[in-house]
């Protein structure tokens, strides 16, 4: 089954909480839109593109359903309420694994079925078919940015947005507020968990060893079963190791490595992390943060010395 056409038990236990993040009275606007809404479908991870279209003159009443079926050859089961296959790719099994389709609204995974779910200005819908074994639900993706700062994680309005910062004064801390206010994202900036409020996006830089202190990120340690991230780093902040779709380590990176993620807890808003085992691995990650580098990735990491981001999960077998 596909939890982003028709939701598998386990997640439709987290609806009654998913469905409290969604309150317009505690955003900040719509955030600015220039009327289009951009719609992705992709295969394995992101990796490869079925169709790119950014798109006009939509009816208020469209759904993400809709949308996809408008401008693909799909088909579907369950009075039109899950995705069976989008053209001629088809959910279920493939190489004895289980696949199907999903979709993020503005990088998040949303709470109720694409027939359920409106399409508002500015959104980034994004479908891909991927292998769920590791991983059937995953919070949060980095391949939608500039989203979910401008126009919030599938919420009527965009949140706040406030980037924690273990070292305030650091040059990777500047670099990633200075890319967010030049999107035009309004941009508090603070100490890390110095200030916690609900229902804001929260972006938290600084190296792995102090950003595990933070309970939504600390899922990263347990894999993206917990997750839905395909990194997992170590407990002692020195080491990076970067899985396949299995769930199973192919790389280990060591000093210098740099990771860009979000996950989200419950029904929280997403966190992002840009970390690593390192100063010289935030940095890297901090030069990582920008939409060249994380279209259509559901992470990245950042190799010692690369600086060329790494899409998460890795392709192959462990080593």
């Amino acid at each position: 089954m596909s939890v982003s056409s028709m939701m598998r038990p386990v997640t439709a236990l987290l609806v009654a909480s998913l469905l409290a993040t969604v309150v317009g009275g505690c955003g900040a606007g719509a955030g600015p839109g220039d009327g289009s809404v951009k719609l992705t479908v992709s295969r394995d991870f992101g990796r490869v593109e079925v169709l790119q279209r950014s798109l006009t003159g939509l009816p208020q009443s469209e759904t993400v359903m809709r949308l996809l079926s408008s401008n693909t050859k799909t088909e579907t089961s369950y009075s039109g309420g899950f995705v069976d296959s989008v053209n001629g790719v088809s959910g279920g099994q493939s190489g004895g694994r289980s696949v199907d389709w999903f979709y993020f609204v503005n990088g998040s995974e949303a709470p109720l079925g694409a027939a359920s779910t409106k399409v508002r200005d500015g959104d980034r819908i994004w479908w891909d078919w991927r292998d769920w074994g590791a991983a059937d639900h995953v919070p949060a993706v980095v391949g939608s940015f500039p989203e979910p700062f401008l126009h919030g994680p599938g919420t009527e309005k965009r949140l706040p947005v406030r980037v924690e910062c273990v070292e305030i004064e650091s040059a990777p801390c500047k670099q990633v507020s200075k890319t967010l206010a030049a999107l035009g994202v309004p941009v508090a900036i603070g100490l890390f968990r110095a200030s916690i409020t609900e229902q804001t996006l929260r972006v938290i830089v600084g190296q792995w060893a102090a950003l595990r202190e933070e309970e939504s990120l600390l899922q990263l340690e347990s894999g993206p079963g917990a997750s839905g991230v395909y990194a997992q780093p170590r407990s002692n902040g020195a080491q990076i190791d970067l899985l396949n779709a299995r769930g199973r380590t192919v790389r280990s990176l060591g000093a210098g490595a740099g990771l860009v993620a979000a996950t989200a807890l419950g029904g929280q808003p997403p966190v992002w992390a840009i970390t690593g085992t390192d100063s010289n691995g935030v940095a890297a990650a901090a030069a990582a943060f920008n939409e060249r580098q994380l279209h259509r990735h559901y992470a990245v990491a950042v190799a010692p010395g690369s600086g060329a981001a790494l899409s998460l999960p890795l392709a192959g077998g462990a080593k």
